[in-house]
Parts: structure tokens; sequence; C-alpha cells
């Protein structure tokens, strides 16, 4: 860890390269332009990722924006891989404050880590909503030592609203946030784009960002996503969204358009059911899938962490799958609409993930798939 701390501080300085996740021997020699950090997305809809360039001047304008946003520097806490963009932002925001940031051991209670930082300035820590989840789940002193700091970004993956409110009400300082390694980490806060930032949707209703954020681009032979309309660059995210109209547009994320289910006709976007979903008290955690059918061309599955696990294990417990299965459906039926409400139900007692605790979409499918075939799965037969 040492190591990486020290080529981040020389790369941040324009003294050096940070190379994370793809081999040196695999991109341009020298670097183009400027740049001197190079991140490795996660992949999580293709399951292979792409190394992105970055300059010094797009991390360190990323690290003044969320500061300004914030209330000003800080000391920071790692918990997150630091080879991923989120990782390598908190430990940057951290040098670029004047602080050593403070690393998370493995297994440390993250009170414990807390209680090594700074207290005489300003302290924040980034968390992926997995790990947000288990210390609203547990309390006691790990959530105790989160009331304290002044901020927690969260992100990575789509926040279940409900554990959002929850942790709120329970007195942390939670800044959701959505950005790419493209753009250097997270650029919209709470739906609002930090200073500098803009947002836009194009014809296809994707989301367009642009911000002295973003990346040099991509070191590899694949599509470029970057765009120049007038004197704007644009990343041209793979994410569909809607700007609320008003002095201060507020983006809402709908989710990948890969992830897009297309079930008889009919757009159903799995974010929207998933927090549905999370709304019954039987269920911990889900993902929303599409596997193929003949009749709809897509079937809507979900894969469910169920609350109580016991209660859905075992071949006498089908009964309580099929009531689980007509709650879920029942309930989507009501707050979205009749083609939204899951054909199908798998149990897991864990839902895969990619990169820093994003759900893995196509593992789950993966999953549902095996599942169903094997005959497995609760399935819904009447007609919608």
């Amino acid at each position: 860890m040492q190591t990486f701390l020290t080529q981040l501080r020389a790369a941040l300085n324009s003294q050096g390269e940070l190379i994370l996740g793809t081999a040196r021997k695999d991109l341009p020699t020298p670097l183009p332009d400027d740049v001197r950090i190079v991140v490795t997305t996660s992949g999580s809809s293709t399951g292979k990722g792409r190394p992105v360039g970055l300059s010094p001047a797009a991390i360190m304008a990323s690290a003044r924006a969320t500061h300004q946003r914030l209330g000003g520097p800080g000391q920071w806490l790692l918990t997150l891989p630091h080879h991923h963009i989120a990782g390598l932002q908190v430990c940057a925001r951290s040098l670029l404050s004047g602080y050593s940031p403070i690393i998370r051991e493995d297994e440390e209670p993250l009170h414990v880590a807390i209680s090594r930082m700074d207290p005489t300035t300003r302290r924040y820590t980034s968390l992926v909503p997995t790990q947000l989840a288990r210390v609203m789940g547990c309390g006691g002193s790990d959530l105790e030592a989160l009331q304290k700091l002044d901020g927690i970004l969260v992100g990575g993956s789509a926040i279940d609203p409900t554990l959002l409110a929850d942790a709120r009400r329970a007195g942390l300082t939670i800044h959701t946030t959505y950005g790419a390694s493209e753009t250097a980490g997270g650029c919209i806060y709470n739906g609002e784009p930090l200073e500098g930032v803009n947002v836009d949707i194009d014809e296809d209703g994707r989301i367009l960002l642009g911000a002295p954020t973003l990346a040099w681009g991509y070191l590899d032979d694949g599509p470029d996503a970057f765009i120049t309309t007038g004197t704007q660059r644009w990343f041209r995210t793979n994410d569909i969204g809607v700007l609320t109209p008003g002095p201060y547009p507020k983006l809402t994320v709908l989710g990948r358009v890969d992830d897009v289910i297309i079930t008889g006709g009919v757009n159903v976007h799995p974010i929207a059911v998933e927090n549905a979903i999370r709304e019954l008290n039987e269920v911990s955690d889900c993902v929303v899938v599409g596997v193929p059918s003949v009749e709809w061309g897509a079937e809507v599955v979900a894969v469910v962490v169920p609350r109580n696990p016991q209660d859905f294990t075992g071949d006498d417990h089908q009964v309580q799958r099929e009531n689980l299965l007509g709650a879920i459906r029942a309930h989507t039926r009501n707050h979205i609409e009749p083609a939204a409400a899951p054909q199908a139900l798998v149990i897991t007692m864990r839902l895969p993930t990619r990169g820093p605790g994003k759900v893995d979409r196509r593992a789950a499918a993966d999953l549902a798939l095996t599942v169903l075939a094997a005959g497995e799965g609760t399935l819904h037969t009447s007609t919608r």
C-alpha cells in the first residue's frame, strides 16, 4: 500500500506513472499527452475492463469540487479497493488536503479505523451500498463512529431508497454519488452536478457528462465514448436517465442501457423494480434480470436474498417461495406496471458482485438461467 501511495503522489506531481489493473506492456509508450494515471474499468456489463487515461489535473479538479461540495478539505478513510477509481480518489483527496489517508486493514472493525483519523480536521469516507447496509444492520460502535464523520460518499451501484432514508435518519451525512472512471470518479452528488460539471440527456436517453474531470480517453482499441459538440467535450455513458427541469436540474439514473429488459414490447428498468421489491419486509437485497423467453422475448426474473433465509430454503419451503413471488408481483404491478412484475423468483444467499461492490448482473442472469433450467426456481404461470 505504501508503494501505491508513493506512486500516486509522484503521478499527481507529474513525476511518474501509476498504472492500475492493466499490464504496462499493453499500454502506449509513452502515455499520451498529460496522462499520468491509468485505471481499469470494472467491466460490469461486458465482463472485461478497459484502461482509462487520467491527467493529474482531472484528479485534482474532482478533489477540489468534492471538497467544495462537502464543506472543505480533510482526511479520508479508505475502505474500498485502491485500484478502482473510487478508492484511488479517496487517497488522492486526502493527500491533496495534506493528510495521509487512513487505510482500513483487513477485518479491522470500522470504528477502530475511524478512531485512527485526525480528530482536529474534517473527516470523510466512501462506501458502497453493501457496506452501508451491513453497518445499518448491525448498528453499535461502527454506526456511532460513522455518525461523527463530516461526510460519507455512497456510490458504485444503486442504493436502496429505504436504506438511504434509514441512514440519514440515523444521523449519517450521506451523499449519493454518480460517476465513472471516465469522469475521474463521482461527479454528481445527490443528483446535482459538482461545480464545473455539465449534464445532459441525448436523443437516446443516455446521460452525457462534461467536466474538467473527464479522462483523456481509453488506452485500448475499443470504441470511443467521448464526443464533442461545439466547445463542450462529453462522456457518453451507458446509462439512461432523466433531468428534472428547474433552476437546478436534478439527475435521476434509471439504469444501464444494456440492462433494460424488453418484455412483450415493453421496456422495463430493473432499478425501479428492484427498489420496489426491496420495500418488502421479506427481502434483504435483490437484482432483477431478464432471461430469454419464446413468448415474451425476455422474462423478468427477481434474484432475491431473503431477510430470513431459513424460511425459503429446502424442498419443503415451496409455499413460502410462491407466496413471496406473489407478493413481489402484486407490489410491482401496483407501483410500476404489470409488465414489470417478475415472472420467476430465484433465491440466493448472496448476490454476485464485481469490482468495488457492484452487483454483477451478467453473473446474476447466468445464475437465474441455471436455477430455472434445473427446475429449482419459482415460476408464475398464469397470464399477466
